[in-house]
Parts: structure tokens; C-alpha cells; sequence
């Protein structure tokens, strides 16, 4: 029998954010990456066994797989009951079950690519020696006021003085007028 590695010349491994807006996001990203190099490249998209059940039938390219987690964080269908304690899984139960996952693939991630909200990942990539590459699934704009949210706390735009501040124009900040990507 072959060896799978040995036809592989890169191994994406993608992390979403386990929510609506941001697994499909990550799977389009996916789609563009697998169909650009369908022969070499093999992408593995990891998911919590019960989003494989909202997503498994979603036709995809050959060379994307799906891989599962164990159900560690509350249900996709009552997180909204306690959506703190769902944010505090996702950063404290999620990163165990990846890595033990990530040790046992039989062709070894080149990349993991992870949703920008999920912080342990650059840890997990590090230790394991991985590079990693974040998506951040939301607008430049967004993106934009997530970056330079110092400085609109520093100016009072955010938090208790936002009421007396909320017609001032926003000057004090670069936004990004024009995103390329380029596959």
C-alpha cells in the first residue's frame, strides 16, 4: 500500500470558530484552497462531532476531509442559554482534543489555519511546531474597528461616555479601503 504522504505536498489543516458565521466562511476558504491544488494538497477540516451533523452532507471537493472533536463545548442549540460559558469552553476545552487530534493524523499538518477568535491555536501551532495563518471571517471594516479598539476607548468612543461622543466623526483611524486575496 501506499504511502498518503508520499502524494501529499501540503496538509491545511482548518480550525473554525464553531458558529454560523464562521464554519461556512472557513469551508469557502477551504473549497478555494482544494480546488486550486486538487492532486497535492489535502485539507482537513476539523469540526465538534455534533457540527458534523449541521454540515457533513455540504458537498466538497474530494480532497477535504472532515475530522471531529468530541462534543467538549455546550450545544450549537441552546449556547445562546449561556453564551459566556460557551466563549470560556471554546478557549479552555477546545485545544486538547485538536492537538490529540493533530498527533494522530496520518499525513502531519503542513498549516493549521484557525479563526482568528481562536487565540490557543497559535499556542497548539508553536508547540507543535506548525506554522498558522488566521482568517478573520467579518468585514475589513470590522476588522478595522477590532484592531484600533484602544483608540476608541483612549477617545471615548466605547463604553460609559459612548452616548455624548456618538455623532463626533472618527478621524484618528486608517481604515483598510481595499482587500485582495490572492490564492
Amino acid at each position: 500500500m501506499s504511502d498518503p504522504a508520499a502524494t501529499i505536498s501540503c496538509h491545511v489543516v482548518a480550525i473554525p470558530y464553531p458558529g454560523r458565521g464562521h464554519i461556512k466562511p472557513m469551508m469557502n476558504l477551504c473549497k478555494l484552497i482544494a480546488l486550486r491544488h486538487p492532486s497535492d494538497f489535502l485539507v482537513t477540516f476539523v469540526v465538534t462531532e455534533e457540527w458534523l451533523g449541521f454540515i457533513g452532507s455540504e458537498p466538497k471537493p474530494t480532497n477535504i476531509c472532515f475530522a471531529t472533536i468530541p462534543n467538549v463545548i455546550p450545544s450549537e442549540v441552546n449556547r445562546a442559554a449561556d453564551f459566556p460559558g460557551f466563549i470560556n469552553a471554546i478557549q479552555t476545552k477546545m485545544e486538547d482534543p485538536v492537538e490529540q487530534l493533530l498527533r494522530q493524523m496520518e499525513v502531519p499538518a503542513s498549516v493549521l489555519i484557525y479563526d482568528t477568535y481562536l487565540i490557543w491555536v497559535i499556542n497548539l501551532g508553536n508547540r507543535m511546531n506548525i506554522p498558522v495563518a488566521s482568517l478573520f471571517t467579518m468585514s475589513a471594516t470590522v476588522f478595522s474597528l477590532t484592531y484600533y479598539y484602544d483608540l476608541l476607548v483612549k477617545n471615548g468612543h466605547v463604553g460609559d461616555n459612548f452616548s455624548e461622543k456618538a455623532e463626533e466623526e472618527v478621524d484618528y483611524m486608517e481604515f483598510v479601503q481595499y482587500a485582495w486575496l490572492i490564492l
